[in-house]
Order: C-alpha cells, then structure tokens, then sequence
C-alpha cells in the first residue's frame, strides 16, 4: 500500500524559482472557477481556487507531515508493505526536511519513493546516495536535458551538474523514471536523444514526454497564456509520433502525455481494433445524452460508442484539449443545437453546476445537465508503471461508470 506524504510548497517560491516552461509561472490573481465539489449554490471552493494553482500553503514541518503519515498508517494497518509517495506543490528536493523526513519513515520501515523532482534543490550530488540509504527506492526526475547548460537556462538550475549527477547516481541504485517537456527547437530532436542516451546508459526504468503547453485551449486557464512568446507547441498527433519513435530506439519504457503509451495502448486503448473484444464488457446503453469532452478525447470516445452501437450517445468536443481543464468558457462557445436534452461533463471540469445549467440552457432547452467519471482512461504519466491488461480494465470500469451517468441523467421520459 502506498501513502501520500504531502510537504506542501507553493510553485515558483518553495522550488528555487520557476523553471522557464512552468505551467505556473506568470500566475497571478486566481479567481474560483466552480467544479463538482463546490457547494451547490456557491461558485469556489478549495479545489478550484487554490487547489489548481497549488498555492494552499508553503512547505510543511516533518513533524505536521509525519504525524499525517503515522495517521494514514494507523487506518491502513494489515494491508501488506507499505511505501510513502513523497509529493508537493514545490519541488521535494528543495524541500529542507526531505533527508530527515525519509529517515523518520525508514525508522517505521516505510519505504519512500520521491515525486516528480528537477533537482534543483541538489546541491551536492551526494544526497542522492543518503536518500537512497533512507529507503528511497523510486524517483520520478524531470531531467529535461543531460545538458547542464540548458538546464540551467531552462530549469533555472545553480547546480546542473550536482543534480545530474544525482539522477545518474538515483539510476544506477534504485528505479528512475526521468521526465523532460518537450520545447520545439530546445530540448528535441538530438538534445533528446542524448538525453535518453545517457537515461539509458545509466539505467533509468523509463522517461516521459511531456508535450509544452503555451495556449488557453492547450490547459493553461490560469490568465497566464503566453508562457513563453513565439514558441508554438508541437501538433498532438506530431508530439505523438515523437514518443512512438523514442519509445522504438530505446530500451527503457517510454510514455507521453497527453498521448501516448505505446506499449499499452493509452489512453483510450479500448478504441483500438484490437481490443474490440474487450467492449462486451461495457454496460448497455438505454439512455441519451450528450457527452461534452475535450479536442483529443473525442475521436476516441465516438468511436468507442459507436463500436457498441450507443447511437441514443452523440459526443461534443470543446476547444480545450484536456478535458479535466474545461472551463464555462469552453461551454459557451458550443452550438446548442448539437446538445440533447441530458448533457454528461466531465467530472474534473471547472465548472460549476450553476454556470453549466444556465449556459446550457441559453436557449430555452431546460436540459439536465450531470457529471461522469473523473476519467475515462489512463494518463500517460500513470500507465508507465501498469500493463495494458491493467489500462483496459480501468477504462472498462470508467467507461461502465460513464453508461451508469448517461443511463441515470438521460433515461427516456414518456
């Protein structure tokens, strides 16, 4: 069993500066978005304020994280071994607690794996070798490039050299899964290669692709647009291709986000062909609805209902190309001649039930308007350490979860 131990941190101040591609940088005033966990006639919450820019609070005590930690273990005692995922809005290497913090877990024999780090915390590359005598035995590193002057300019790393040496130390000892979003013309093309070239010399478990996003429709809903002026970002399908090439040319596992994994299939990997078999397994569908989804989940999804002849199913993409991060604002751009009278969100949306109901209603159609699954597939960032059995059977449990939302919301009235 795995268990969280959040260290806080807030983007930009507790992980030595904002790295040049960062998602949060150039944030400033958060307004409330609204989401499903909103109270009903209230539009913000913690979720969708403070929560999705990760500013809730600076970096934590070890003895707040660990007295959260000893909770956690209290209520999940006869479970098997256990090991804590050490995360935070900042980057964990800065935090200044995290060696004594791992030796306090080893103490309880829990076993600690670091999340998503670009080491910019790693001053003396030797810390690495102590975190791994702590119990640390997996760490998610966003290398970006093995070339210390680009991490330096692009991380905003004092020390590249001190931190790749870490990553190369993490590599040989434990499993490392590094990490690097992809810049056009910066850190792709031969800057890639010999990244995953020294990744896989040192022996790293597997690198993922992060595509740059740089535009409101790509994710970036925070008023922050552009992150960096002039730069494009690499077409979807392009980005896709790229981790299809990388992944054939190396040995380690290779993902990307928000597509693709070549080895599962994901996401999605029940609209391939050859898993059609797999979608008997799927509920029947009785009633009707729309499904509102993003740019890239819908071919998937139409063809998914199509396959199982939900024809009483129609599925309207917005703009915005993930669907976790749609916006009212996404919501009043659609024709409303193409809704039905039942209309099923996304149930990660950032959208508040009011703001939905009244938007999708702006023409007089009283429609009900209700929520489906978080998700509906796997992220690259999550199917790098699962099988393809393990994607099919989450999407199957997803998408059944789906047909109960569309059953329930669109029953057929007489």
């Amino acid at each position: 069993m795995q268990l969280v131990a959040d260290v806080g941190g807030i983007p930009g101040k507790d992980c030595n500066g904002f790295c040049k591609y960062c998602y949060f940088r150039k944030v400033k005033e958060i307004k409330s978005f609204g989401c499903a966990h909103c109270l009903p006639n209230k539009i913000g919450c913690e979720r969708c304020s403070k929560g999705v820019s990760e500013t809730q609070g600076a970096f934590k005590s070890p003895f707040v994280v660990m007295n959260e930690v000893q909770t956690a273990l209290m209520m999940s005692r006869g479970q098997g071994e256990i090991s804590a995922y050490i995360s935070g809005g900042g980057d964990i290497s800065c935090y200044p607690y995290l060696e004594s913090l791992t030796e306090s877990l080893n103490q309880f024999s829990i076993s600690s794996v670091l999340g998503y780090t670009c080491g910019k915390g790693i001053s003396d590359s030797e810390v690495a070798t102590r975190l791994i005598n702590n119990g640390v035995n997996e760490v998610s590193f966003t290398i970006f490039a093995s070339d210390p002057k680009l991490r330096m300019e692009w991380v905003k790393d004092k020390h590249p050299e001190q931190a790749l040496e870490a990553c190369k130390i993490f590599s040989q000892n434990i499993d490392l899964t590094g990490a690097a979003v992809i810049i056009p013309g910066v850190n792709d093309g031969d800057v890639l290669r010999q990244t995953c070239n020294d990744l896989e010399e040192w022996g790293a478990k597997g690198m993922l692709l992060m595509r740059f996003a740089n535009t409101f429709n790509e994710g970036l809903i925070l008023g922050n647009e552009p992150i960096i002026k002039g730069i494009e970002s690499q077409p979807v399908e392009d980005f896709a291709e790229l981790v299809r090439q990388i992944n054939s040319e190396y040995k380690f596992r290779v993902s990307g986000t928000p597509l693709c994994d070549p080895e599962t299939g994901g996401p999605f990997a029940i609209a391939k062909d050859d898993n059609e078999v797999f979608l008997q397994f799927i509920k029947p569908v009785t009633g009707e609805a729309t499904l509102i989804t993003s740019k890239i989940a819908e071919p998937f999804i139409s063809k998914i209902f199509k396959k199982i002849g939900a024809d009483s199913v129609n599925v309207v993409a917005v703009e915005k190309e993930i669907a976790c991060l749609i916006t009212k604002e996404d919501l009043e751009k659609l024709d409303l001649n193409e809704i039905q009278d039942a209309v099923i969100l996304p149930g990660r949306s950032f959208v508040h039930q009011l703001d939905a109901e009244r938007i999708l209603s702006a023409d007089g159609v009283d429609r009900i308007v209700g929520r489906g699954p978080d998700t509906l597939s796997v992220d690259g960032e999550l199917s790098i350490d699962m099988t393809d059995e393990n994607v099919i059977e989450r999407e199957l449990e997803e998408f059944n979860d789906l047909v109960d939302a569309i059953n329930f919301f669109g029953m057929r009235r007489i």
